[in-house]
């Protein structure tokens, strides 16, 4: 059985449940509550498994993986079945990975967790200086991921085509935190037919932070 070590609202691990679910893998979920007594992922316990404290983790078997899209990328060349993940074409794969980076790497760090903590902790910010922080590169990415998507002929209901990929299991968790700060979605067009189409599916539905284990007993 794959255990994922997971926060029901964190968005890294929210990609993995989509890829596992896609690909219609069973795995068991191992709650990490990131804010309660100051972070159980900064528990010895925890940091074994990995030494930046950071969820998503995945083990199967004796291997213990870490970051979210090199472990979509190891799911979906493990359980090489349908669908798959990742395009066929060397130059699709390239801009399914330009995509899931300009979230994965672009985007969500800027909003992470411990950068808000730190921006609090080090600066004083303020819970509404570090929200407008947070809308300011949410606003910033998506608009850049407004423009890539809707102004290219490969991208379909999904990010690349008619099927989803690496990419969606990236922008879905994104939208989330979008909405979570009250981002007016108006403006991308593109993104917002990308989220609907894909949350109309079982597995991203399943993925949801709301239905996760944890969420019941989140704080």
């Amino acid at each position: 059985m794959l255990r994922l070590y997971s926060y029901w609202r964190s968005s890294a691990a929210y990609r993995v449940r989509i890829a596992l679910n896609l690909k219609g893998l069973a795995y068991e979920t191992v709650p990490v509550h990131l804010v309660r007594d100051g972070g159980e992922q900064h528990a010895a316990t925890f940091s074994e498994l990995n030494p930046q404290e950071l969820v998503p983790v995945l083990v199967h078997g004796s291997r213990i993986l870490k970051q979210s899209m090199a472990i979509i990328e190891y799911i979906d060349e493990t359980w090489a079945t349908a669908p798959a993940l990742m395009p066929v074409v060397a130059r699709d794969r390239q801009r399914v990975r330009a995509i899931a980076q300009v979230i994965a790497c672009d985007i969500h760090p800027l909003n992470n967790l411990r950068v808000q903590q730190y921006l609090e902790s080090t600066f004083g910010a303020t819970q509404e200086q570090r929200d407008e922080w947070t809308r300011h590169w949410l606003r910033n990415g998506l608009a850049a991921l407004e423009h890539i998507l809707g102004d290219n002929p490969s991208t379909g209901d999904y990010c690349d085509g008619e099927a989803p990929t690496l990419a969606d299991c990236c922008l879905i968790p994104q939208v989330y935190n979008a909405k979570r700060f009250n981002i007016d979605m108006t403006p991308y067009p593109t993104v917002r037919h990308i989220n609907e189409t894909c949350l109309a599916l079982e597995a991203f539905d399943k993925a949801r932070p709301e239905n996760q284990p944890d969420a019941q007993t989140a704080g």
